[in-house]
This record gives structure tokens, sequence and C-alpha cells, in this order.
């Protein structure tokens, strides 16, 4: 893409998306719907206006990575153990449960058995994005809904990274179980050794130089992306290092002052990321997928609520709270999309299975968006009546 289809590319998704978050507002939609909206429009299936979607996709990819670093920012890593701790039962019923769902509907639709399976290992999840996107600050880490949200969500992203590694052993007719159980050891080392940086490095940097915050935001910066960059190095994912590097300065009195510089560049890759969501849409291939994806989505949207909604009751979660969570962990994940991409990639999936997959968590993404946006509207926070965990 040249510069000045570059330029033009930028200022036509972002003027697109002003024009249908503001019609979005007024029909009370989700801002995530317009900016998925806006993507089909003008991407390289609907008028062609932006026609290299690859590029801004690889760009969008740093809303990801600052969103898991501010999430981070939030948390202290003694809490991280614990909720990990309190949701691993959860996590894991509910992903077994949704798995088979996904397999056997794909099966009735006459996919291969390994298709059923990647199918099913993208249906297991819920998004991250969506989910801390839509819950207003104030429920984020304050109220027992945020704490158990998070906790669910960043499990699921280390499950889903451990079936990314599963797919390339399968692609190699072998299955490295060192290197999965390697993934934990990875995760909890570089988060120790994150950890170790900051109290001998960072912090003595930022308490010197505290005053300059063009400093204070460039080192964040720096920080957040090597260590992203370490753990794509650990075979981890550049999210989860990004995550690491958050919980790592979590405790330094700054880290309030760098979550703040950083969400604008944040919210500005997020609608590069779900434009591009939209963009690679093949439209043309709707009629061949359309009716398993449809049944395929709307199984997640109905199940997933009344499933997380048991889960949580059986460990003593208020019903009120279970509903809540249920309805804003009913989608599939960002990782469904790229699960699908590398089982794609390494053939282990057809075009077919891979378009299912793809429409599928869109689908999902507009249906669930629009149900938390209408039931609990971020811009009204005295909705939410979030209750204690009962004894």
């Amino acid at each position: 893409m040249q510069e000045s289809n570059l330029i033009f590319s930028i200022f036509i998704i972002f003027f697109g998306a002003a024009l249908l978050a503001t019609l979005a507002l007024y029909t009370r939609q989700s801002l995530l719907v317009a900016y998925i909206i806006l993507g089909m429009i003008l991407g390289p299936f609907g008028l062609e206006w932006v026609s290299n979607p690859n590029l801004i996709k690889d760009i969008s990819h740093f809303g990801i990575i600052f969103l898991l670093f501010l999430l981070g920012l939030d948390l202290q890593p003694q809490g991280l153990f614990r909720m990990f701790r309190n949701v691993i039962w959860i996590t894991c019923v509910s992903s077994f449960v949704f798995g088979l769902v996904g397999y056997f509907i794909a099966k009735i639709f006459h996919f291969s058995t390994m298709e059923s399976l990647v199918i099913g290992g993208a249906t297991m999840f819920s998004s991250t994005i969506l989910g801390i996107k839509l819950l207003p600050k104030a429920l984020l880490h304050q109220k027992r809904v945020g704490e158990v949200l998070i906790s669910i969500l960043l499990l699921q992203d280390l499950i889903a990274i451990a079936i990314l590694l599963w797919l390339s052993g399968a692609a190699e007719e072998q299955i490295s179980y060192k290197e999965l159980g390697g993934l934990i050891v990875a995760f909890v080392g570089l988060l120790f050794f994150a950890i170790l940086c900051d109290r001998f490095i960072l912090m003595p940097l930022l308490r010197r130089f505290h005053a300059i915050h063009e400093y204070v935001f460039l080192v964040a910066l720096g920080w957040c992306l090597g260590i992203a960059e370490a753990a794509h190095y650990l075979n981890l994912s550049y999210e989860i290092g990004a995550f690491i590097a958050g919980v790592s300065i979590a405790v330094s009195p700054i880290s309030l002052f760098i979550a703040k510089s950083l969400e604008p560049l944040r919210d500005f890759f997020l609608i590069l990321f779900f434009f591009s969501l939209g963009a690679v849409v093949d439209l043309n291939s709707l009629p061949s997928i359309i009716v398993p994806s449809i049944v395929l989505a709307l199984s997640i949207l109905v199940l997933k609520p009344p499933v997380y909604h048991a889960v949580l009751r059986h460990v003593k979660e208020a019903p009120t709270l279970s509903w809540e969570l249920g309805l804003r962990l009913a989608q599939c994940s960002e990782f469904s999309l790229l699960m699908g991409y590398k089982a794609f990639e390494l053939q282990l999936i057809g075009k077919e299975a891979f378009y299912l997959i793809q429409i599928t968590t869109i689908i999902t993404f507009i249906g669930s968006a629009y149900v938390i946006g209408v039931r609990y509207p971020a811009t009204s926070p005295s909705n939410h009546h979030p209750p204690n965990r009962q004894s």
C-alpha cells in the first residue's frame, strides 16, 4: 500500500467510524458493532475503498496489546494468582461444554473430525476485548463482576494459547506435551522476571524522572512492547506479555498516570482492529456457510448465559451476578479468529471451516454487544447492581 493510499485509508476509516458511531449511539447500538459493519462496507469485499485490510489488521494488533497492558496495570501480582485459583473450575467446565457444542454442531453439518475439533475449540472462549471494553470503568476492578470476568477471560486466553501450540503439533502429526507444560513455566518465569526488573531498574528510574511525563510515557511504552516481544519469543503471545508487563508495574504510584496516558492510543488501534474484523469477511462465501454459521452463533448466544449461570451458582455466586457474567461472556473470542487462521494456514481445516469460524465470531460479537448495550449500558453505570458474593 502506498503512503497516499494509507493516509486515505486512515481518513476514510475514522471519518466513516465517526458517522456510524453517531448513528449507533442514536439507535443504542454498541460502537464496536459500528466499526465491524464499517469494515464490511468499505473493505475489499464491499466498496473496496480500503483495498489492503491486512496492513490495517497488523496495525490494529497494537490495540489488543495496549488493552491487556492497561488491564494488568490495575492488578496486583498476588491478586492475579488468587483470581486464577478461584475461577479455574468455572473456566475449565464451561470451556469443555462449549467445545462439545461446537464440535457436534460442526459434525452435524458434515465437517471432518479435525475441522470439528478446531471449530469446537474456537467456540470455547469469550472475547477479552468485548468483555473489558463494554464493562464500565467503575465496575472493572472495584466490583465482584469485574474481578470474576477478568479472571475467566485471562485464564481462557492462556488455554487458547495452549490450543494454538497443540495445533502446531497436530500439523506435524505429533504433540509436544513438554511444550504445553513449558507454557506455564514460561508465563510464571516471565512474570517474576518482569517484577524483578521493575523493582531494581524501572522503579528507580521512574522515581527519579517522574516529573518528565514524556519520559514516563516512553518508558511505559517500551516496557509494554519489550515484555510483549519476550513473551512471543517464549511461545506465549504478545497480548499475554503485555498483560505481564502491566501487572509487574501495577504497584508503581504512577501506574494511574501511565494508564490514562495510553488509553487514547489503545482506542485508536482498537477502532482499526474492529474495522479489520469486518473488512476480512468474504461476502461471496456467505451462501455456502450462512446456515451453519447462524446455527452455531445462535447456539453460543443462547447457551452461554445459562451455562455460565449454572456453573457460577454452583460456586455460590449470586444469581444476578451469574446472569450478568453469562450475558457478558456470550460470544466467541478474538482468539477464535486466530485459531481458525492458524489451522487454515497449517492446512488442518478447509476454507469453508475457516469462513464458518470467521462469520460465527462476527455474528456473536454483534449480537452480544447489542444485548450488553441494551441490558447494561456503559453510559449508565447506575443501571448496574452487581451483588456481593454469597457466603
